[in-house]
């Protein structure tokens, strides 16, 4: 038996409470089960709880087995002095307060339901990649949406704690952190690590120095990430060789200078190669403020201009240095564009919001992603399977959470669905 699932048991009293007692005897009634601590410390905080004849008010720790008291040295940290009961599902030990005296312990594996527990065992062990899909069209839907929603704030809040952190290592400089985010994100996976590493090389602010000669921005960004390095090439290939020189010395870049063979070709369709990425992350840099631009723009089809800028007209035939196209290249996609939006902008907004106390970001943000059609993908049909379609990014973002970090880590007793499931009938 897991934690996890004794978490569960305690919090909503799935337990038979008949002559509670402790495992030295006194009697035992649970006034108030307390609050779930999500940080660290005890698991239960604000709990109220009869031991004999005095009311307490205090923490409850949550165990498998009470030795793990002494396992973890709660017997020696001040944050477990305020423990009230130790809630165990094995009482194989007793164990004491920093003060020496007993800790009161309530053993619970003889009063839980057998049939919660194989119920419980089933969902988790199940082989499928959504654990309850056998019992999913049992959920009512307003179950599904509430943990639809509570997923998608859950991804929000994830992917704004990753952009404090950036803006945390650009010293609170929200150009910068724009520049980095957005310029990883146009990797689309495959080559975003090169293009986080290219970023990280130039900083924004020298980008701004040459925003309005779009030769010398191409030049800084292919010269940086080691397409300039061969000598042999066409007459737009040389100019940007030359100007690359120039800057690389005046900018002492050198040292820092990607390698071609970082970047990822293989397998990608043409309008994505590196390349052209990097000529449209070049035309988008060439918009001035576009942090404020981001933060100032209230729907998704403004949003969508900005990062619809087309690249220098070398870009619009060529997929690669040398080689011209017999076809006009296109510039980003409406799918790149909502996935820059979503990936980038989204978080942006939130961390914006949460620095500032201002919840009109989130309502931005979120009023985005319902104007961004459904991802399409892989997980997306795992849910299309089950009759729970997403219609918007809104959608889709949740899903995206719910299977990661809920269906796939079996964490079935902290989502409504799987909760919902496991509730015993009484």
């Amino acid at each position: 038996m897991n934690e996890s699932f004794i978490h569960y048991i305690w919090q909503f009293q799935y337990f038979d409470k008949r002559d509670l007692r402790t495992s030295s005897g006194e009697k035992i009634a649970v006034l108030k089960t307390g609050n779930l601590n999500t940080h660290a410390g005890p698991d239960f905080f604000n709990a109220k709880i009869r031991i004999g004849d005095l009311d307490w008010a205090g923490a409850v720790e949550i165990h498998t087995k009470s030795s793990a008291w002494e396992d973890h040295h709660h017997e020696s940290d001040k944050a477990y002095d305020n423990v009230i009961l130790h809630v165990v599902w094995q009482n194989d030990k007793t164990v004491y307060r920093s003060d020496e005296t007993p800790m009161p312990t309530l053993e619970l594996k003889d009063r839980v339901d057998e049939g919660l527990i194989k119920e419980y065992k089933k969902l988790v062990n199940s082989p499928s990649a959504i654990p309850c899909s056998k019992s999913f069209s049992k959920v009512d839907e307003l179950t599904k949406i509430s943990m639809l929603d509570k997923a998608l704030m859950q991804r929000l809040e994830t992917k704004a704690l990753l952009v404090e952190e950036l803006l945390k290592n650009c010293r609170n400089d929200w150009d910068e952190t724009t520049y980095r985010l957005v310029a990883r994100n146009f990797g689309f996976k495959v080559n975003n690590e090169p293009f986080e590493q290219l970023a990280q090389a130039i900083p924004y602010k020298t980008i701004l120095k040459h925003i309005d000669k779009p030769i010398q921005v191409e030049a800084i960004l292919f010269g940086q990430a080691g397409f300039l390095d061969v000598e042999a090439g066409d007459d737009y290939y040389k100019l940007l060789q030359r100007e690359y020189i120039l800057l690389s010395k005046k900018y002492n870049l050198e040292h820092s200078k990607l390698r071609k063979s970082q970047w990822r070709f293989l397998r990608l369709r043409p309008a994505n190669f590196p390349t052209i990425r990097l000529a449209q992350l070049a035309a988008l840099l060439q918009q001035r403020g576009l942090f404020a631009r981001i933060i100032e723009v209230e729907d998704f089809k403004s949003m969508a201009q900005i990062f619809s800028a087309s690249p220098t007209p070398y870009w619009q035939h060529h997929y690669q240095f040398n080689k011209k196209s017999e076809q006009g290249i296109a510039g980003l996609g409406g799918f790149s564009i909502e996935n820059l939006i979503i990936n980038s902008v989204v978080p942006l907004l939130v961390t914006y919001g949460r620095a500032t106390d201002d919840h009109s970001f989130l309502e931005k943000a979120t009023n985005l992603l319902l104007q961004i059609p459904a991802e399409k993908n892989i997980i997306m049909r795992t849910w299309d399977d089950l009759g729970f379609t997403g219609k918007t990014a809104f959608d889709s973002q949740g899903l995206i959470e719910l299977h990661n970090n809920f269906c796939q880590r079996r964490n079935c007793l902290n989502c409504n669905i799987g909760a919902s499931l496991l509730k015993p009938s009484r």
